[in-house]
């Protein structure tokens, strides 16, 4: 099939063009038929060289064109044929367009914008010298338009045809549905996905410098989901310049682990692989989102499996409850060894001075609070989260009570020298000793409170650790804990502030510095583990509890009973009348 073109390029490259209506001559219509309904088509089809000497530009006048070439673009002839095929077939078609028939309108589409655009407006305008906004055209036919072969050629006509509201599918058209030969139905409906099949061609050179399109594969796409590709990747001509393949994409693939990051500014297909975080993970490529594990599960190191999480608490087994469960057992057979000294010495003046059952009372309590510590250890359960924090604030309560009261036994030794029988009679009754119980039962009524409120109850801390589910004890009410612990400090601090005051009593049995050092670090532990402890999570957070009961412990024991051990064991001539007598003269004691 040859058609038969309207403009030749010899006639082309043989004529001056000195105007603007002459030069409109070349943008008329190459090819023609008329219809019922006409489709305007602009394809390249040939382009001119003008002269390019440098013409001089007046307001005044209108500038002069000179063509001193024109060449045809032989590659897109082929389109031209197959558009005229299409129309051939279609008006042959009685179904289709019933007592209708399509004709087409060929333009000529330069590369040049400029030109381009007059082609453009003079299938607008319908004359030579085109007019914007008039049209000199008796019946307009004309219904749609196909423009370009290539998507920067048909965005210049779309942008223009934009301004005057020119619809690229007529009514009539939307209604049609056929089949074609190729056995296909196609339906112009809008909401309609019909099967859509596209031909991919590569320019393969051949001898004489003849360049040709060729088929090298095939798209199908019926819908979103069922597509097809296919290429026959040796049929495929490359340039010389290119060495491989080249890449269609502007980043590589983010591989399973990793998720796309659109990069600010640069197309959709530009972005960069980041890593899922420690508790995510994406098992497809370019991902776009990383989708967490369960609370159960934790990922791999690769970030594409999640694995089960193992459960694990501070046990016995592990070095670090191992060295704190000895460390409570070593203290606590010290403290019994220091209470079966103070036993078998029981007679001498330095175990019976300032109240010895006080004395044994708090030997036995910080033997209770070494042993305490275990109950943090190990795996918990209903009973040891119940007994945790209660006997630690019950025991420590019953501890620090008695330093008071030992104390307060100190300043009454004292008083009891001057003038007065109630001072003697305190003394002589004990009644410094009903400081424990009162402190006691106050310490039990909040305890009471806080298990019948909210006790605390076994919970796991899926998040503190990687890879593991911790067991632990809630404390079920953050507030009872805090008014247990801070009930306990303040009897520390009243503790400390009398034995302060008490320190330079110039009196034989006076022990207050050494009660005042105890509750010096005592207190120092205390206030040192509040912040401690909130910044920790999981085995370290009761690991930091565990080790700072031993502390408080070991001060209240070393700063109370080892330097009268020291006495006992190791100068037997201090624990006697006459030896406490001669440090009462020279203030030793």
């Amino acid at each position: 099939m040859v058609l038969e073109l309207y403009k030749t390029p010899q006639a082309l490259s043989n004529s001056q063009v000195k105007n603007d209506e002459n030069c409109l001559d070349y943008l008329k219509p190459s090819v023609f038929r008329d219809g019922d309904l006409v489709l305007g088509v602009f394809f390249p089809l040939y382009y001119m060289e003008p002269e390019r000497e440098m013409i001089q530009l007046s307001f005044l006048l209108k500038p002069e064109y000179k063509v001193v070439a024109s060449w045809w673009l032989w590659k897109n002839y082929q389109h031209v044929l197959a558009f005229h095929f299409a129309i051939q077939e279609i008006n042959k078609n009685p179904h289709l367009l019933p007592n209708m028939s399509l004709g087409f309108q060929f333009y000529n589409g330069f590369p040049s914008d400029q030109f381009n655009l007059w082609s453009t407006l003079h299938w607008l305008s319908g004359q030579g010298i085109f007019v914007p906004n008039y049209n000199c055209k008796k019946q307009d036919k004309s219904v749609a338009i196909i423009a370009g072969t290539t998507a920067t050629f048909s965005a210049e006509i779309g942008t223009l045809l934009e301004l005057y509201k020119i619809p690229q599918l007529h009514p009539l058209l939307k209604k049609i549905q056929f089949r074609n030969s190729a056995g296909y139905d196609i339906s112009f409906h809008e909401t309609r996905h019909d099967v859509v099949q596209y031909d991919i061609q590569n320019i393969v050179n051949f001898p004489v410098g003849l360049g040709l399109m060729v088929n090298i594969g095939k798209f199908f796409s019926k819908s979103s989901q069922d597509q097809a590709l296919v290429i026959n990747e040796e049929m495929i001509e490359w340039p010389i310049a290119f060495k491989e393949t080249p890449q269609s994409v502007c980043s590589q693939s983010c591989g399973p682990g990793f998720r796309k990051v659109p990069q600010e500014g640069r197309p959709v297909c530009c972005y960069t692989c980041t890593f899922c975080t420690d508790r995510d993970i994406s098992k497809q490529t370019d991902a776009e989102q990383c989708i967490p594990c369960a609370d159960h599960e934790y990922p791999n190191m690769e970030r594409n499996r999640c694995l089960p999480k193992l459960v694990t608490f501070l046990a016995f087994e592990e070095s670090l409850g191992m060295a704190l469960a000895c460390m409570a057992l070593c203290f606590s057979v010290l403290t019994a060894a220091i209470l079966w000294v103070f036993v078998k010495h029981r007679d001498t003046p330095i175990v019976k001075a300032n109240n010895r059952t006080l004395r044994y009372i708090l030997r036995i309590t910080l033997l209770l609070c070494f042993l305490c510590s275990l109950l943090f250890l190990g795996r918990p359960n209903t009973a040891t989260c119940l007994l945790q924090q209660i006997t630690f604030g019950l025991v420590f309560t019953v501890a620090v009570s008695t330093v008071l009261a030992k104390t307060i036994t100190v300043i009454l030794a004292f008083k009891v020298t001057k003038p007065g029988r109630t001072i003697r009679r305190l003394l002589v009754s004990g009644a410094s000793n009903s400081v424990i119980p009162i402190c006691f039962l106050i310490q039990l009524a909040l305890c009471g409170i806080w298990l019948g409120t909210s006790p605390p109850f076994i919970d796991t801390d899926a998040h503190s650790e990687h890879g593991h589910i911790i067991l632990v004890c809630n404390k079920g009410s953050a507030t009872a804990f805090y008014c247990v612990l801070g009930y306990l400090g303040s009897l520390a601090l009243a503790s400390f502030t009398v034995a302060f005051l008490a320190r330079n009593l110039p009196d034989t049995f006076n022990e207050a510095k050494f009660l005042t050092f105890s509750m010096l670090v005592f207190c120092s532990v205390w206030v040192t583990f509040l912040p401690v402890y909130h910044s920790t999570k999981g085995k370290v957070m009761v690991a930091v509890e565990v080790f700072s009961i031993l502390a408080s412990s070991v001060g209240l024991l070393g700063c109370i009973f080892l330097p009268k051990c020291y006495i006992i064991l190791l100068r037997p001539e201090r624990n006697s009348l006459k030896g406490l007598k001669k440090r009462a003269s020279s203030k030793e004691f």
